[in-house]
């Protein structure tokens, strides 16, 4: 559905654009691929939000399943560890040499 609404503002872009500007055509060119290189930014930076989320949740599932996930300096397992769901960070259990250490998910693999 958000494709279809995409395309319909891309044709009243144009039908803009050629009806009620009095713009040159290389005028019209430029603000063209000016708009067009928002789009593209805009699609590729939520390609790489979609890669990032899916990799934290790889994470997530990983320690989920009781196996070890590998941080920045630290090893993170539900031994020591409990994973706050509502940030995705792993919090230091009590009575262990972590106590209170925050990690963020998305930092680890």
């Amino acid at each position: 559905m958000a494709y279809i609404a995409g395309l319909v503002i891309v044709g009243f872009f144009f039908l803009a654009l050629h009806y009620f500007t009095e713009l040159t055509k290389s005028q019209k060119a430029v603000v063209t691929g000016v708009f067009f290189s928002i789009i593209l930014g805009a699609i590729a930076f939520n390609a790489y939000s979609d890669s990032q989320r899916e990799k934290m949740l790889n994470v997530v599932r990983k320690f989920e399943q009781n196996k070890t996930v590998q941080c920045p300096g630290q090893d993170v397992n539900s031994t020591n560890y409990t994973l706050s769901i509502g940030t995705y960070t792993f919090i230091g259990k009590a009575n262990t040499p972590y106590f209170n250490q925050m990690i963020s998910a998305s930092q680890c693999e």
